[in-house]
């Protein structure tokens, strides 16, 4: 009987990480994760924390302890990654991180010995790598993405410079943050636990604004300034290595540097490039056929194979290659054109315009209706605050007709239903 009750804490939580747009599917692998990064009781506990950021007093009441006992078990929790904790407005708040960008990315982003961060990183591996599942959910499903590439921005000419919106840009995001936190790669950190990382630079997991103040705090990251971050932004950009982060206009909270090799998000951009997993920048290299020497240095070191040598279909030179590019899985990261010594290739606007939500917000709703989701967002117990519904009705009522239909589909409330529906006759 206690063996059905241990599994079934961890079932709860499995349920409970899979109402938020960002899920795990469930397998026997997924179990053996949070067995390794929760006890049962604190399994039993987190299936029942709402999906939005909740306060102590909240947390207390559904827990039904007191508001002490309820601090002490959500900050050993935030000690070790598995919860966030913001201050907004002097107010504290927690909230439980999706795996991904989230919990799974905090619980390698340093070394410790509080769990077995081999056996993690394997596990890991085999949800993440082998089975796919996960991988295959979180980056192909729905039209809204977790995470965008930046351009290298030194491949920028006069004429692109005007295109460029200043959240395009990394070292904007870096000037920007109220907080700044370093961590350990987790891809290149678990791949090195299984004997698959590559050599680039492992300290360089950058985190802003309240995320980073939150793993600074509990000794996740260690905080920087902008002046160090963007050397090490330099530094990424000398390994070749390409910038990916949340996908959203404001606040962002996270920039990776990513290898083709071992990074999740471009691995997936590999497997899956024709389902466009990742969003994209607004540029597209173009290969100028009369200076291209069929080198293959942008083959080389383009992270998604989206770059390949083909002939150049030259009658006195029938050995001769240049490059060609596939529009169609390219990410547009320009660090091809970084390592084109011939100069032979430039950047060209996409003809469809990238769009990216403009804050984690609108971010979310988009990803929960886009995956059928929609009603766990609105009518979670985090949500029921007037603030917190109305940040989410803000998003529904600015959606163009048929975005809102699918949200019409998903609510069962006849409040929202009617909102929806006078602004959809409007």
């Amino acid at each position: 009987m206690a063996h059905l009750t241990v599994k079934s804490g961890y079932r709860d939580l499995e349920k409970r990480i899979n109402r938020f747009p960002q899920g795990a599917p469930p397998s026997e692998l997924l179990f053996k994760i949070l067995s390794l990064l929760f006890s049962e009781n604190e399994a039993r506990l987190v299936s029942r924390m709402p999906i939005r950021p909740f306060t102590l007093q909240k947390i207390a009441g559904i827990w039904r302890m007191s508001e002490e006992e309820a601090e002490r078990i959500c900050n050993d929790l935030a000690d070790r990654g598995m919860l966030v904790d913001l201050v907004d407005e002097h107010t504290q708040t927690y909230v439980l991180p999706p795996p991904m960008a989230g919990f799974i990315e905090f619980s390698l982003m340093r070394v410790r010995k509080d769990v077995d961060q081999k056996a993690l990183s394997e596990l890991y591996y085999r949800y993440l790598n082998v089975e796919e599942d996960f991988v295959r959910e979180l980056f192909t499903v729905g039209e809204t993405q977790i995470g965008r590439v930046f351009v290298e921005e030194s491949a920028l000419v006069r004429d692109n410079t005007l295109q460029v919106l200043d959240y395009e840009r990394a070292s904007h995001v870096i000037n920007d943050a109220s907080h700044i936190g370093i961590g350990v790669c987790y891809c290149r950190h678990k791949m090195e636990h299984v004997g698959k990382n590559c050599d680039a630079p492992m300290d360089i997991c950058m985190t802003f604004n309240t995320s980073a103040a939150s793993l600074i705090k509990h000794g996740i990251a260690r905080s920087v300034d902008a002046a160090e971050c963007l050397d090490l932004l330099a530094l990424a950009r000398e390994k070749n290595l390409v910038q990916f982060g949340e996908n959203v206009q404001q606040r962002v909270n996270f920039i990776c540097n990513c290898c083709g090799c071992c990074c999740e998000a471009l691995l997936a951009a590999q497997r899956f490039g024709f389902m466009n997993p990742v969003a994209t920048t607004g540029f597209l290299p173009v290969v100028n056929t009369d200076l291209c020497n069929g080198c293959g240095k942008c083959v080389d070191v383009c992270p998604v194979e989206a770059l390949s040598l083909v002939s150049a279909n030259d009658p006195h030179k029938p050995k001769k290659r240049r490059a060609k590019v596939d529009e169609r899985i390219c990410l547009g990261c320009a660090v091809c054109i970084k390592n084109c010594t011939p100069n032979a290739l430039t950047l060209k606007p996409r003809e469809q315009k990238i769009i990216t939500p403009v804050d984690s917000t609108h971010k979310v709703v988009l990803m929960a209706m886009e995956r059928g989701k929609l009603q766990n967002l609105i009518f979670d117990e985090g949500s029921k605050s007037h603030r917190a519904l109305a940040a989410i009705l803000g998003v529904l009522l600015k959606l163009p007709p048929m975005k809102r239909l699918m949200a019409l589909k998903q609510v069962r409330s006849r409040y929202i239903l009617s909102l929806l529906a006078m602004t959809s006759q409007t």
